[in-house]
């Protein structure tokens, strides 16, 4: 996320812009379509049941990006959450505040076509495809509501390099737990093709039940393939854990340390222990 509080020229000072979806061209259009589609063979036996439940209910296909204004329409109505658009990256306060205010910021730009399975800035296919369908299950909602009237606070208190781990394990990379099986709704996997298959198939990273303060001290990777997946019993268990004062639990993470990335404790629960073979050998560097 940026820093500096002072939007660009011609943004607003909330940070957001108009999408400006009839600029975009057919090109552009059909890198969505070809993202899109590739996705669909595989998240029908992979993502949980609310993700394609919201898949449906935006019809985010149709002939290429999602027009915001369209989309808004179902989700405000659905959960009273809307997409905003931003010109990419935007302040802490500035994102936790549309977040606390059930606005979603999302890019408008989407990767090039020889960018298809790999994009370091999240581009509309990443923000709209990868989150707003979750946004329409009202559990998911309020978590995510919950989460950035968090951050604020967060943000006051000094650690909110623990609240990030939360959200990088929870809304970007998160894992169900469900009768049929582990099923991702964490929106780094469900947009992307190759992770999509990494964090339910590979042996390579551990996967290990959800615990609020484990997670929290857990660093992540940003650039390649996560070395470990935490997975919730039930949506509701993730708000519920939000809902909880972390004054208290962030008093007692300022004098702990980090817990290493590819380590299983004890106390954890242990759905994979994984061989993190796939990190040993350097992952995207070593390709």
């Amino acid at each position: 996320m940026a820093t500096d509080l002072t939007p660009p020229p011609g943004v607003r000072p909330d940070w957001t812009i108009d999408q400006g979806w009839e600029t975009y061209t057919q090109a552009e259009h059909d890198v969505w379509i070809t993202l899109y589609e590739r996705q669909l063979d595989l998240l029908p036996r992979r993502a949980c049941d609310p993700f394609l439940k919201g898949l449906d209910a935006l019809d985010l296909h149709r002939t290429g990006i999602p027009d915001f204004a369209r989309i808004n329409e179902e989700l405000e109505r659905l959960t009273g959450w809307t997409v905003v658009a931003v010109p990419g990256l935007v302040p802490d306060a500035v994102f936790f505040d549309h977040l606390a205010n059930r606005r979603f910021p999302a890019g408008n730009f989407i990767r090039k076509p020889d960018q298809l399975d790999y994009l370091q800035e999240p581009d509309v296919f990443h923000d709209v495809f990868g989150h707003v369908p979750m946004l329409t299950d009202p559990t998911f909602a309020d978590y995510m509501q919950a989460y950035g009237q968090g951050g604020l606070r967060a943000l006051n208190l000094g650690r909110l390099h623990n609240l990030a781990r939360l959200y990088w394990y929870t809304v970007e990379f998160g894992l169900l737990e469900t009768d049929a099986g582990l099923r991702i709704y964490g929106a780094g996997i469900v947009s992307s093709h190759a992770e999509s298959i990494f964090a339910l198939d590979d042996p390579s990273p551990n996967r290990l039940g959800f615990d609020l303060a484990r997670t929290m001290r857990t660093p992540y990777r940003i650039d390649d393939f996560q070395q470990v997946y935490f997975v919730i019993p039930s949506l509701q268990a993730l708000l519920d854990a939000t809902l909880a004062d972390f004054g208290a639990l962030y008093a007692a993470l300022a004098g702990q340390t980090d817990i290493p990335i590819e380590a299983v404790l004890p106390d954890d629960k242990v759905f994979t222990r994984g061989t993190q073979a796939y990190a040993r050998r350097g992952g995207r560097t070593a390709a």
